[in-house]
């Protein structure tokens, strides 16, 4: 790990335990996400790596458990044993019941915002546009609550037209908009693969995405896609892409672990970033690595 690397805040944290928690889709997982990632298991995870704080990350919880999930957080936020400040919890602004739901985190300041899963099989496209959804992005917005979005690529530009709808609330686009880095290989590259979208379109999208001053973006999830044989060369298009359209002050850092890890450990995703920012300035590297997150999840 680089001994000069700044402080981070990792603004993408999963924990689960399903002892605790039913999580339907875990189920068919098998490695390397199977099994138990709590609090210790992140710690061991991280050894080495300057984490100052992390925030927890919404898993995607049976919906009859997403109370119970809040709970296990904030309490374990709440005992100050591990660097987990924040959460950012499982709510879904397409349904019913969900303002009587957030109304509970209201005051709550260790509720950061809120995330409901866009990108699997049980949401339709254009799903986060109907009249309800907007309604209540604007909601949590009265309540100083972000809202990260998770989308699949063909969608990214649903996020335009959801955040230019609701001009008072904060969104942050997950994992650099689902970007594939397979997308990005030169045709000359001797691995063969096949990227999940076209690399010039996630561009176009990532753009537009920009021009919405309330959005920002995470970088984060990209390494779990990443073929064998990999290097930060693969990542550093997407990274580079992120910082030119939305600015050194509007992109943050997530560490997506443990799902990182289909890819990578969170120790090689952490230095392949490192190796990805070693030519930016010292304040743009601060930036990323922690500022903005302090700013955009009200970290103290």
């Amino acid at each position: 790990m680089p001994p000069s690397l700044p402080p981070i805040i990792d603004t993408h944290q999963h924990l689960w335990d399903p002892e605790q928690l039913d999580l339907p889709w875990l189920k068919n997982a098998g490695p390397p996400l199977a099994g138990r990632h709590w609090a210790e298991e992140y710690r061991t995870a991280t050894e080495g790596v300057p984490i100052a704080a992390s925030l927890y990350m919404e898993v995607d919880a049976d919906p009859a458990q997403k109370l119970k999930e809040a709970e296990l957080v904030l309490k374990l936020i709440e005992s100050d044993s591990s660097p987990t400040k924040g959460a950012i919890l499982s709510a879904n602004p397409g349904a019913d019941g969900f303002r009587k739901y957030v109304d509970r985190f209201r005051n709550d300041e260790r509720v950061k915002g809120y995330r409901q899963v866009l990108h699997g099989g049980t949401t339709p496209a254009g799903y986060c546009l109907s009249e309800k959804f907007m309604a209540n992005c604007r909601y949590l917005g009265s309540q100083g609550k972000t809202f990260d979005l998770c989308l699949r690529t063909p969608e990214l530009r649903d996020a335009v037209r959801l955040a230019a709808a609701c001009p008072e609330t904060t969104f942050v686009i997950d994992h650099c908009g689902n970007a594939d880095p397979k997308a990005f290989f030169t045709k000359d590259d001797k691995r063969k693969v096949r990227p999940s979208h076209d690399a010039q379109r996630w561009r176009d999208d990532m753009i537009e995405l920009a021009h919405q001053p309330n959005l920002h973006c995470k970088i984060s999830g990209i390494v779990a896609r990443v073929p064998n044989a990999w290097s930060s060369d693969d990542l550093r298009p997407i990274v580079e892409h992120c910082r030119e359209t939305f600015g050194e002050s509007r992109i943050v850092f997530g560490s997506d672990w443990p799902v990182c890890k289909m890819g990578a450990s969170l120790k090689e995703w952490v230095a392949a970033l490192a190796e990805i920012i070693a030519p930016w300035p010292i304040e743009a590297q601060q930036k990323l690595l922690s500022g903005n997150a302090r700013k955009i999840y009200r970290l103290a």
